[in-house]
């Protein structure tokens, strides 16, 4: 193999960079050619292909997003694009394809696999949703700044005896909310993997105002439904002076973390050396802080990710 490529798809993370930046220096320091991918299988498709250097990932590993830039293409999904992305591959002459991103991104990998070109998946998404992996890049990062977000509410909403709801991202997982709820010290964490009772919460509140509890913090993930909604079914049930805090894109931003970094130079260290090795349809992961390998199309087929829902039972139990 002498020249290999990489590519993000999907939704930014912090630590791509520091993934790609691994991949071409690793890739540089064992004499092969690395070539970046702009706009993910949009860009593939388009032959919009350039050689990336040393120089090119120069500073990088403390910047968030992407410096390939992403983009979402459908299309992909059928045959005719994914041949035509082959094509656009062999005719600059690449021989294996690193793939940066979260389950769409996984899944074109995993067709590519198929189609027998030699294609390595890195899970890279703050929503941490990817099965076979404990951590996905980016999810670190994006705990640490919603927690900055729930310690400064915190403050107003004490001011002020309110009860906010936080909506966070992670589309159909609850991962950010479960981690940031425990670590923000939220009164209630709503997420789609339990059942919750708005009955309950409202007691939780009720019970806490006695108490003398000036504020309530409600962490809910957007997979269960819209903050607005939520609060709207809250009030139904008594003014709790409630407030809605959607804290957005911003969660997605940022310079990423320590572990961010570490995890995503691993990651790209050792996804060119399976296409060194031969080796593809293959998806980097970590599991017990040990690197793992999995088949990319058995781990989309077989495998669900799993949060650890004890955090949120834990949670449950502390935070009345």
């Amino acid at each position: 193999m002498k020249r290999i490529a990489v590519l993000t798809s999907g939704g930014d993370a912090p630590g791509m960079n520091a993934a790609i930046r691994a991949i071409v220096r690793k890739g540089v320091y064992d004499g092969l050619e690395v070539y970046g991918i702009n706009y993910g299988y949009a860009g593939m498709v388009a032959g919009d292909i350039r050689r990336l250097s040393i120089d090119d990932v120069g500073d990088m590993i403390s910047r968030g997003g992407t410096l390939l830039y992403s983009a979402r293409y459908p299309e992909f999904s059928e045959l005719e694009g994914q041949q035509k992305g082959i094509e656009q591959l062999r005719k600059f002459g690449i021989d294996g394809l690193i793939v940066i991103g979260g389950d769409g991104s996984y899944r074109g990998g995993a067709a590519l696999t198929e189609l027998g070109f030699p294609t390595i998946g890195i899970p890279g998404t703050i929503d941490n949703d990817i099965p076979g992996t404990e951590f996905t890049l980016g999810f670190d990062t994006a705990i640490n700044t919603v927690l900055d977000s729930i310690d400064k509410i915190r403050d107003t909403a004490t001011s002020h005896v309110r009860t906010f709801i936080i909506e966070v991202m992670g589309r159909n997982a609850g991962d950010i909310a479960l981690w940031t709820g425990l670590a923000g010290g939220a009164e209630s964490i709503v997420i789609p993997e339990m059942d919750f009772s708005m009955e309950e919460i409202v007691k939780e509140i009720e019970d806490g105002r006695k108490r003398g509890k000036k504020h309530t913090i409600i962490v809910l993930a957007e997979g269960v439904m819209k903050g607005t909604e939520f609060a709207e079914k809250l009030e139904q049930y008594q003014n709790f002076h409630t407030r809605v805090s959607v804290l957005g894109h911003v969660q997605r931003g940022g310079s990423p973390s320590a572990r961010d970094r570490v995890l995503g130079s691993v990651f790209g260290y050792h996804a060119v050396q399976l296409l060194e090795e031969g080796k593809g349809g293959i998806c980097v992961g970590m599991m017990g802080n040990e690197i793992i390998f999995n088949d990319i199309v058995d781990t989309l087929k077989n495998k669900k990710h799993i949060p650890y829902l004890s955090l949120y039972q834990i949670n449950k139990e502390i935070s009345f």
